[in-house]
């Protein structure tokens, strides 16, 4: 099938460090050009990729501090992909609303996964302005405030299975937080709960722009608690250990976090998550086998007690089994097959007899 993967222009694909949906949109690209199809990438010059890359922008927009308009070249993306959109079989955007407009008024099927957070109120008015858009949720949690979208399916996501692995020879001797410093992913309590369990926390985190006075005023503070070290950003080479090294991964997050891949992350390297039940934790994390979800941080703390009640073999397992990257380009396949049989492509016609 001729497939087009249309990235935001926020970041590389993949990320050279902290990146969520581009990095998403990276491991589907390469797994559905594993599975033998021809995918095109819509993404930024200075991305890397199997597949053929069209560049939409020269480089990544969050490592060019002379843009101030990031929309502009987000337009000139959906142009880009509009002109040649007759070539492909389907267009999987993954640039929230923005195809909408356009895409709904083209022949060739589409489908937008949405990778944020959807409790905003002003979001309501455009899926009511385009209800027949086609979209597919990151969780089940994360269709609750649009009930009424077309949501086709939820796909979760996915990492590629030798990505991440356990690293045996590393002895679990602190805590780790990973991602990104901002109010909703609550750092300050995983210094907090590390605080109280009596053990050290590592911090690998990217600070963005908007999350600077944040850092600032509320977390640079309390990283020179003794307990408390931050590391800074760290790409794909360094996770493995980082994770392996850790008795768990904290994950307080005070918002309905539509995913959350670093549990996934944690995960393939067979290491418990503990974290806040918000969003979508129930539906990745099983309690008392993956991790343990709780309510609060007498709960996580009380959860570091019980960790070496778990299996970080089963653990490993158990990301294998539910989030690599080619189970989720196979649960991608079957929406595409599905969509292009309803437009009633030729091309997948003869596919299918074929």
């Amino acid at each position: 099938m001729r497939i087009a993967q249309i990235a935001p222009l926020h970041e590389a694909v993949p990320p050279k460090l902290y990146g969520g949906t581009e990095r998403v949109v990276s491991y589907l690209t390469e797994a559905l050009v594993g599975l033998g199809h021809d995918v095109t990438l819509f993404a930024s010059g200075d991305s890397r990729t199997g597949a053929h890359l069209e560049a939409a922008w020269p480089h990544a927009l969050r490592l060019d501090p002379g843009i101030s308009d990031t929309f502009a070249p987000h337009l000139l993306l959906l142009e880009k992909v509009r002109r040649v959109a007759h070539t492909f079989d389907v267009l999987h955007f993954h640039l929230s609303y923005l195809p909408f407009p356009t895409f709904s008024q083209l022949v060739v099927p589409f489908v937008t996964t949405l990778h944020g957070r959807l409790d905003l109120p002003e979001l309501q008015p455009v899926f009511d302005m385009f209800p027949q858009a086609p979209v597919v949720s990151i969780s089940d949690s994360q269709r609750v405030p649009l009930p009424h979208a077309n949501w086709l399916d939820t796909v979760y996501h996915g990492l590629p299975e030798k990505l991440l692995t356990p690293q045996l020879s590393t002895q679990p001797a602190y805590l780790a937080f990973l991602g990104r410093i901002c109010a909703e992913k609550r750092v300050d309590l995983a210094i907090d709960i590390a605080a109280r369990a009596g053990l050290p926390l590592k911090i690998a985190a990217k600070v963005d722009r908007a999350d600077e006075a944040y850092f600032r005023g509320v977390i640079q503070p309390l990283l020179s608690q003794p307990h408390v070290e931050f590391v800074g950003e760290i790409d794909d080479a360094q996770k493995s250990g980082f994770l392996s090294g850790a008795r768990a991964l904290l994950f307080p997050i005070d918002w309905s976090e539509p995913f959350g891949l670093v549990m996934i992350e944690a995960m393939a390297c067979g290491t418990p998550v503990i974290a806040f039940n918000r969003g979508s934790v129930p539906e990745v994390i099983s309690h008392g086998v993956t991790g343990y979800i709780v309510d609060d941080v007498t709960g996580a703390v009380d959860a570091v007690t019980r960790l070496d009640m778990l299996s970080r073999t089963e653990i490993r397992a158990a990301f294998v089994h539910r989030f690599t990257a080619r189970a989720m380009a196979q649960h991608y396949m079957s929406i595409y097959t599905a969509l292009v049989q309803t437009a009633g492509s030729p091309a997948l016609r003869q596919a299918v007899v074929g």
